[in-house]
């Protein structure tokens, strides 16, 4: 876990409140006062933060036909750190050296992440895309998995990215080199926000404001030349641009970095399994990428995966973090 601090089970004392306990029992209630989100099932709020991010990504894609990419991400993240900024107020939070450099590194990873993103999905499938960015987390839990059930949870969800990615690279070999590197900055982002989420002295969303906010400065002159300055000079493009930021940064990130803080890294990790079958539906239903049979077994494998992992024992927490707010 960040910060190395000691992990415990959950039925040892002092156990965070939130973790689940024995098989079949309910779960604890929160204490008075609680937060909302305190109530609601951190894979509840993974898969609403999927759902959102990629209806946000299909309609930047839509957008992408007046507006540059370049431009759309920087209003993405922009917006995102706009909201996130006036609501989480990052700077009542107690800050050190270590944890400013670790959050605005996971900033700039995750500005990289978005760019290399939307460049992919303007020349790929979403599905496809989110198929193929899919080896960075995969890395991820390889890395953090211990039992045969990890491996086997592993080998489907392997098995069901091959199937959904059904990609010649010979057709686009910008946009798979692109999404690749998607990846590569999607692994960033799961290790970098795990260490952000669970940083002592912050809540869940401060490092991702203050992140999202270095992270739109590193754009800024990308963006600003290459789009944004277009879409600034016609309302209707503005406002597009910035309910994409809302659709696909403020509310997923806020919803994943909560998940993040209940869950150990692996185990998120092994959860994003859900995202590429997620993208493939947004994509039929708003870009009417319908896929096909071989992706659908596709779809059914990592899905399947997901599943196998999640009938393991319930997940370690650390001591002394509780349910994120």
């Amino acid at each position: 876990m960040a910060g190395g601090r000691a992990s415990v089970s959950p039925g040892a004392p002092g156990r965070a409140a939130g973790a689940r306990g024995e098989p079949g029992a309910p779960l604890p209630a929160p204490p008075v006062g609680a937060p909302t989100l305190a109530w609601v099932p951190a894979p509840v709020l993974f898969v609403t933060g999927a759902v959102t991010q990629y209806v946000g990504s299909g309609l930047a894609v839509l957008l992408f036909a007046v507006v540059p990419v370049p431009g759309v991400t920087w209003l993405r993240v922009v917006a995102g750190a706009a909201v996130l900024l006036a609501w989480r107020r990052p700077w009542q939070a107690s800050w050190t050296r270590g944890t400013l450099l670790e959050a605005a590194a996971f900033g700039c990873v995750l500005a990289a992440m978005n760019l290399t993103f939307y460049e992919a999905i303007d020349r790929l499938p979403l599905g496809t895309t989110v198929a193929i960015e899919f080896c960075g987390p995969v890395a991820v839990a390889a890395l953090g998995s211990r039992g045969r059930r990890d491996a086997a949870a592993l080998a489907l969800a392997a098995a069901g990215v091959a199937l959904l990615a059904d990609v010649h690279i010979a057709g686009s070999p910008l946009g798979v080199a692109l999404a690749l590197v998607a990846g590569g900055c999607w692994a960033g982002y799961v290790v970098l926000g795990h260490r952000v989420s669970t940083a002592r002295g912050l809540r869940a969303q401060d490092g991702l404001a203050f992140g999202m906010a270095c992270g739109a400065l590193a754009l800024t002159p990308v963006g600003l030349l290459d789009g944004a300055a277009q879409a600034v000079a016609v309302p209707w493009r503005l406002a597009a641009g910035l309910g994409v930021g809302v659709l696909s940064s403020a509310v997923p990130y806020a919803l994943e970095q909560v998940a993040m803080r209940r869950l150990p890294r692996a185990r998120f990790a092994l959860l994003l399994a859900l995202l590429p079958a997620t993208a493939a539906v947004v994509g039929a239903v708003v870009l009417g990428q319908v896929p096909a049979l071989l992706e659908l077994v596709g779809i059914g494998l990592v899905c399947g995966a997901a599943g196998l992992r999640s009938h393991q024992g319930p997940p370690r927490v650390s001591a002394g973090e509780g349910p994120g707010p």
